[in-house]
Order: C-alpha cells, then structure tokens, then sequence
C-alpha cells in the first residue's frame, strides 16, 4: 500500500489556497499535515492579504490543521523573506514533510519562482489547480458553499468599493472585464470564511476599510461571543 507523501499547504487565507486544500484532501494524493502562512510581525497579520492572525488561527481550527507561521518584517527585502521562508522549509524536512501544496493558478514566472526555491529544500512544490479555467473555477468554489471576502485590491485595477464585499456570482458580473476573476494577477485579494474544507463557518465581521501603499484593505475582525440566552 503506497503512503501519501505528508504535505502542507501555503496558506495566504484566501480562496485559492483554501481550495487546493480541499482538493488534495478529497482526492487523497498527500497527507495534509499543516499550514504554512507568512506573517508580518509589525502588524501580527497575513502578508499581502492583511488578514489579522486571530481569524488566521480560526481557519486553522475550523480545518483541524496546525499553522507554521513565518514572520517577517515590515518593509521586508527579498532576501529577508527567503531567509526566513528557507528556515521554515527545513524545520518542515525535520518534521518529515515532503510537499509545499500551492494555489497558484496560471503565472508562469510565479511556479517557476517557487519551484526554484524549493529546488534545493527536498521538498517539492505542488500545484493541484494549475491550468484550470479561472471563470469555472471561481463559480466551482461558489457553488459548493465557499465564502470568501475581499479583503485586499488594487485600486488602479479595481474599483474601491468592492473592498469587504463577498465573492458571489453577482458580483462576478460587476467586476471590470480585464480582471482575473480568481485575482490570480494581483487585482484582488480574499479572506475564507466558509465552504467545504471548513467544519464551521466563522463568525465573524467587518471593519475598516482604509487605504495603505497603494493598496485598498478591508478588515474582517472576529465577531463577539454573543451571551447564551437564558433558560426559560
């Protein structure tokens, strides 16, 4: 009987991660064992996507996965973030892992940068998505139930306005014909707050919305417990 290799998944908490873990999991091809997120330590949230690490550590929860979180600086040079990133690969060899699992969907120069990295790691990247229409895609993860925020964007690309909104098939239809519909090239960035690879849906709700180096970000906090209502 073939052991499947023992994988983590780099996880930005947005939709493309979530689904590649979702794949791999219904297909069995690895042995998910965690998550692998950078975190930028002057802020203590996602990098890029600006996501706070308490809604990071409850999709950890809600996937049954632990986190291996990868600090970095802010502003951080390439050669910081592959420092850090190369330690955090090795520390996963020790631990007997074998894959990186990817949500990368088409750029050529992105796998081809991933792959480089990890040529010398002995673990191996995988891109369990890669080629697939990013149009059917998108509308896949809607139908079966995934919820994702935007939570990060380009301006120059996409209007501000759609900063804390919801992926739907609606507004699918709203955003401008250039843009990827998965962001696959930076337009948009999102925040996973349910679907099939979670076993609860989190609750949570928005915040903010600011603008910051050029990007716009929309902040999603943890929603207060409400008090149990008392018995009758």
């Amino acid at each position: 009987m073939t052991v499947a290799e023992r994988a983590v998944v780099a996880w930005s908490s947005g939709k493309d991660c979530a689904w590649a873990l979702d794949t791999v999991r219904r297909t069995g091809q690895f042995d998910v064992v965690g998550l692998l997120t950078t975190v930028t330590e002057t802020f203590q949230r996602v990098s890029m996507h600006g996501v706070r690490l308490e809604v990071l550590e409850a999709q950890a929860r809600a996937v049954g996965l632990p986190l291996h979180l990868v600090s970095i600086p802010f502003p951080c040079p390439n050669e910081v973030y592959e420092r850090a990133m190369g330690r955090a690969l090795t520390a996963l060899r020790v631990q007997h892992v074998e894959r990186v699992v990817f949500g990368d969907l088409f750029l050529e120069d992105v796998r081809r940068y991933r792959e480089e990295r990890m040529a010398h790691t002995g673990l191996a990247p995988a891109f369990p998505l890669w080629g697939r229409s990013t149009p059917d895609l998108v509308r896949e993860m809607i139908s079966a139930g995934l919820e994702a925020r935007i939570v990060a964007l380009d301006p120059s690309r996409v209007p501000p306005r759609f900063a804390g909104r919801v992926l739907t098939r609606p507004l699918l239809e709203e955003l401008p014909p250039e843009v990827d519909p998965c962001g696959e090239r930076g337009e948009f960035h999102t925040c996973v707050t349910a679907g099939p690879m979670f076993d609860h849906p989190l609750p949570v709700e928005p915040g903010d919305v600011v603008e910051r180096d050029g990007f716009v970000f929309a902040d999603v906090r943890m929603a207060p417990l409400r008090p149990a209502s008392p018995g009758r």
